[in-house]
């Protein structure tokens, strides 16, 4: 559970103490004010930090401190002013001052309850990792983009996370993220599968390690030119996928954008195809999902490519999400033209939206960060996380933890709670 530090006032600290024990969670100080907060973020090390929404705890040197920490950071509003001063700062996570704490848990947890660990009766190796493949038409509708940032926010979820480059045109996840990319990590990782020597150690040795606090996972990069498309042949894609499995809980793939079936072009059937690494990919991932542009362009190449998609895989493993959506490019109420024209014209009736934030994804390229490290409170990220959390990370069940009763916390004196030495 997570470490806490608190900012509050007397009756809003009191009120919430008890629930704060009973989900588990560990109190590593009780401070007045957001100085003293700043002063000591790095002696403490919380993972969250929960303080009234008022100029006297929060301030924007407060939050610029805890975004680069990776600090979760919550305000408590207790009047309107408070919560436009929180606003104003740029702070999302604003809660009502009286609300009940089940309403304060799901930020501190992250959205989403993490599963333990520590419960899980299988060993590690006889788990398999989900696969998850971002594919989407050509055009550029945000393939890289949204599968660095889905890795990066199922890391944060508290996952091992593989993200791999497999666009057999070229691959773009290196630069994004500022990795070195003269030897291609995945090309190297079918190489040595297609030798039956991938192994544990390989993969940690070929792998690089993109570091942020809290979200770090391993990249495999793409091809450093399209002419190298070869060496990532089907069997090879597949079987380095496979091992991957093993290695890690969650395998995400940036896939090729082209489903055309060019084995029908040559007489020679046993030749090399552009396309297989797309194929094996796709055929791996326990869920594909298929990105789009939200314009006129966009989304008839999105439907024509569905169309060919669900020939390949089952439609229950497919997720739409449609990129870009702006009032700009469709009109008034741009969010209702977009699932009108997917039912219309697709019979799609489930579709995921993502906002147009050139502000935020520029912040990203510039400092070749993920969305939650450059830009953690953008509409973007947030929707982001919010499908990851919804589609692909599971819900585990509720389990009751043992703790102190509310009685007996309120038997404790303050100082016993400040340290945190009962949680």
């Amino acid at each position: 559970m997570a470490r806490l530090a608190l900012a509050l006032d007397g009756p809003t600290e009191d009120r919430i103490l008890a629930d704060i024990v009973e989900h588990g969670h560990t109190i590593v100080a009780r401070l007045v004010g957001w100085n003293d907060l700043l002063e000591n973020l790095d002696v403490l090390g919380p993972e969250v930090a929960i303080v009234g929404a008022g100029s006297g705890t929060l301030s924007a040197e407060l939050l610029s401190a805890c975004d680069e920490r990776g600090v979760r950071l919550v305000a408590l509003a207790g009047s309107d002013a408070e919560r436009a001063h929180a606003s104003q700062l740029g702070l999302h996570e604003i809660v009502d001052a009286a609300a009940p704490w089940a309403e304060i848990e799901p930020l501190v947890s992250g959205g989403v309850p993490v599963p333990s660990r520590v419960g899980d009766v299988r060993p590690r190796e006889e788990r398999t990792a989900s696969v998850v493949a971002v594919w989407g038409p050509g055009g550029a509708p945000g393939r890289s983009t949204l599968a660095v940032n889905l890795a990066a926010e199922i890391a944060a979820a508290g996952h091992t996370v593989a993200l791999v480059d497999a666009d057999p045109y070229g691959g773009a996840i290196a630069p994004s993220l500022g990795l070195l990319d003269e030897a291609p990590g995945f090309a190297s990782a079918c190489r040595l599968a297609g030798a039956d020597a991938l192994d544990r150690a390989e993969l940690e040795r070929i792998a690089q390690r993109y570091t942020a606090p809290r979200a770090a996972f391993n990249v495999f990069t793409g091809l450093v030119g399209p002419s190298r498309w070869p060496e990532l042949s089907r069997d090879r894609v597949a079987s380095a996928i496979a091992t991957m499995r093993a290695w890690v809980e969650y395998v995400v793939i940036d896939t090729g954008f082209s489903l055309e079936r060019d084995e029908e072009l040559t007489s020679d059937q046993f030749a090399p195809r552009r396309n297989a690494a797309t194929f094996a990919a796709l055929a791996a991932a326990d869920r594909v999902v298929a990105v789009g542009l939200a314009d006129p362009v966009g989304l008839s190449r999105l439907l024509r490519g569905h169309g060919e998609l669900v020939e390949l895989v089952e439609h229950e493993r497919v997720d739409v999400v449609v990129n870009r959506v702006r009032t700009s490019a469709l009109g008034i109420d741009a969010h209702g033209q977009v699932r009108q024209t997917l039912r219309r014209f697709g019979g799609l009736g489930d579709a995921t939206l993502l906002p147009h934030d050139s502000k935020a994804t520029d912040a990203a390229i510039l400092t070749a960060r993920t969305l939650r490290d450059a830009a953690p409170r953008s509409p973007l990220r947030t929707a982001i996380r919010d499908y990851a959390f919804e589609a692909l990370l599971p819900t585990p069940q509720p389990e009751r933890r043992r703790g102190l009763t509310i009685a007996a916390l309120r038997r404790r004196r303050p100082a016993e709670v400040s340290t945190g030495r009962y949680a």
